[in-house]
């Protein structure tokens, strides 16, 4: 009979925040969540920052037009220690399912485009913060470093994800292919609908390629998913008469298999779920072709380090490391040493006390 691979049913949930309102978004992810359980997902996943909005005027607005909206941005993000935290855990449960959802992190007084992974039971397993925010997002958020660089062991398989542009970081998308990733989120916002931006027109097809390549490269499930700019975005920004700045809609979201096919959607434009079977039997077969991390790689030639330690801004200070090393005297220079010593160990004493030292130190370097 052998080995049997999980089989389950995945969404992707492509919908609009209730812009800058945290509860607000909370209840209505916690509704999807369960809605989506109904149809008999196991795994959902939402957006990049749903909770509680992408901040679409960093790329309208200058940044001291849009300090205003950091304000409320700051005020409705997410803790981790926190009633919103907690609310999505018990949905989590609820629906026994797996849950994988953006938002704007705080910490201190520092944002962080995050992901929270969620399992069955409820519980936090773990989140990825965006390593680096592009372009003018840095005026929003800090860095993640390489201890949220991690692939999390579940029933459904090995789940992990990126953010965005850091589908363009290869070396990114590698450390999690070479850990053995299955299931991979790709969460975004829904720039196709900036419509200033002339990048926004290929920024759909961009998504799709960045997909379906890492689902093709990794040998892994893709549930990319983006969301749409909903009509409250607009009117909080002041630009319901600007439709060549910014309109309704965008968005591009779908499920891709290990051979870099799409298998469900995509749905562009609005708000609705996708799903999809996902049979992770399907990956055996892309990885007798080639596995990227396996038969495949040549770390004889090329291979990758990874930092994943935390990088704190403080942390306690080590003892400096001494090593003793004694002072050998000639035989003729003995007794003159014997003496220099005993009189410079007296005048350090009187000085020091007792813990004036009689031997040489060097620091360890």
């Amino acid at each position: 009979m052998g080995d049997q691979f999980p089989r389950f049913k995945a969404a992707a949930v492509m919908a609009s925040s209730v812009f800058l309102d945290r509860e607000a978004t909370t209840q209505k992810v916690c509704g999807l969540i369960a809605e989506a359980s109904q149809a008999g997902a196991k795994l959902i996943v939402f957006s990049e920052v749903l909770i509680p909005g992408y901040p679409y005027w960093i790329w309208l607005f200058s940044p001291t037009q849009g300090a205003p909206y950091f304000v409320d941005l700051f005020k409705n993000a997410v803790e981790i220690d926190s009633p919103t935290v907690r609310k999505l855990g018990r949905a989590a449960r609820a629906a026994d399912a797996h849950v994988v959802v953006g938002v704007s992190e705080r910490e201190g007084g520092t944002l962080y485009n995050t992901l929270l992974y969620f399992d069955n039971r409820g519980e936090l397993i773990g989140r990825h913060r965006k390593l680096q925010p592009t372009h003018v997002e840095r005026t929003i958020w800090g860095h993640g470093d390489g201890s949220d660089l991690r692939v999390f062991e579940t029933e459904l398989g090995k789940l992990s994800g990126l953010i965005c542009w850091e589908h363009s970081m290869d070396l990114t998308r590698y450390a999690l292919t070479a850990q053995g990733e299955q299931i991979h989120v790709a969460v975004w916002p829904g720039v196709s609908a900036l419509a200033h931006d002339p990048n926004s027109k290929i920024f759909n097809a961009i998504t799709e390629a960045a997909a379906r390549h890492h689902a093709f490269a990794g040998q892994c499930f893709v549930i990319n998913v983006q969301a749409p700019i909903g009509t409250d975005v607009i009117e909080k920004l002041g630009l319901n008469d600007k439709p060549e700045l910014i309109r309704a809609g965008g968005g591009w979201t779908a499920i891709v298999g290990p051979n870099g096919q799409i298998v469900a959607g995509p749905l562009t434009d609005q708000e609705g779920i996708v799903y999809a079977e996902i049979d992770l039997e399907q990956i055996v077969l892309a990885k007798y072709c080639c596995d990227s991390a396996g038969h495949y790689a040549r770390p004889d030639v090329l291979r990758l380090s990874v930092q994943f330690e935390s990088q704190p801004v403080l942390e306690k200070a080590r003892p400096a490391e001494v090593s003793v090393i004694p002072v050998k005297a000639q035989p003729s220079q003995a007794r003159h040493t014997e003496d220099a010593a005993t009189s410079d160990q007296n005048r350090r004493t009187s000085a020091l006390g007792e813990r004036a030292p009689t031997l040489l130190g060097i620091p360890r370097r």
